[in-house]
């Protein structure tokens, strides 16, 4: 065979693969931009002042959302507030501590298994080490579910970020005389905070439309509630509810909901990404 007819049909299988891959990425954008109009249109329709100053309804009656509003963004810090610290230590002993042992790949293996386990089972499970000790649901336990949401994600992130530093900057500070913990915290967390603060702002993007977990642990509450031990109002499960519920108003403000909650995940993702791209520009 000629390598003239090899070229060709090189550049034939080369046109179809291309041609399936932009078909397959069209397809997926053609649900992803539907679900996304569909959202925008009833959710903006859906908007009005009460939404933001009045608490959730009684079935037939009118009213907000700001209760659940309050008690999603309560859920949202108890969730980075457990999840992330232990995630930043757990990613720092990966990448300093633990290279090429037996431990560290171990660790990840398991946070890499935790990173893909459905939620609905850590949500379980926190119902069954907190809810059922306690004898009753609480936001407490909800914050503890989001955690081990938050926890692999920025344990992956920190441990990426963190190998990414460069072996001579290590060197560099240990050969000054300057202790391992300083060289962690005063030269790799400095270089590596962008990336870490942005795995911490997918993480908050991620947790914050969890329905099944807080259905197992904070449940939901129709009043106000500051009580980090009683159930507490969240966005994810009024819409769940609402939207399943037979009242006209009540679905005006599942997609209400679901609107401010799509805006709030596209704000962060906009804000991590353009920490990502700032940061590139500074090494440039």
């Amino acid at each position: 065979m000629s390598a003239a007819v090899l070229y060709r049909n090189r550049r034939i299988k080369n046109l179809v693969a291309q041609l399936l891959a932009i078909l397959a990425t069209a397809f997926g954008l053609f649900w992803l931009v539907w679900i996304m109009w569909t959202t925008l249109s009833k959710g903006i329709a859906s908007l009005n002042l009460a939404l933001f100053t009045e608490m959730t309804p009684p079935p037939g009656a009118s009213g907000g959302m700001l209760n659940a509003f309050f008690g999603s963004a309560v859920l949202s810090l108890l969730g980075v507030a457990f999840g992330a610290p232990v995630g930043v230590l757990a990613g720092t002993f990966l990448a300093e501590y633990s290279q090429k042992s037996w431990i560290g790949e171990t660790v990840r293996f398991v946070n890499d298994i935790l990173l893909s386990a459905p939620s609905i089972v850590l949500g379980l499970f926190v119902y069954t080490m907190v809810v059922a000790q306690m004898g009753h649901f609480s936001a407490l336990a909800g914050g503890i579910a989001l955690a081990f949401i938050v926890l692999p994600v920025v344990v992956r992130t920190t441990d990426e970020m963190l190998r990414l530093v460069p072996t001579q900057m290590r060197e560099a500070a240990l050969s000054l005389g300057v202790p391992q913990w300083k060289v962690t915290v005063q030269v790799l967390y400095r270089a590596s905070l962008p990336g870490i603060v942005t795995g911490i702002l997918l993480a908050l993007a991620r947790i914050s439309g969890e329905t099944a977990p807080l259905l197992f642990t904070a449940l939901n509450n129709q009043y106000w509630s500051s009580n980090l031990l009683a159930p507490i109002a969240n966005v994810p499960v009024v819409i769940f509810q609402y939207a399943m519920s037979p009242y006209e108003n009540w679905h005006t403000l599942a997609w209400a909901g679901a609107f401010i909650l799509t805006m709030f995940v596209l704000l962060v993702s906009l804000v991590a990404r353009a920490i990502v791209m700032r940061n590139r520009i500074v090494q440039d």
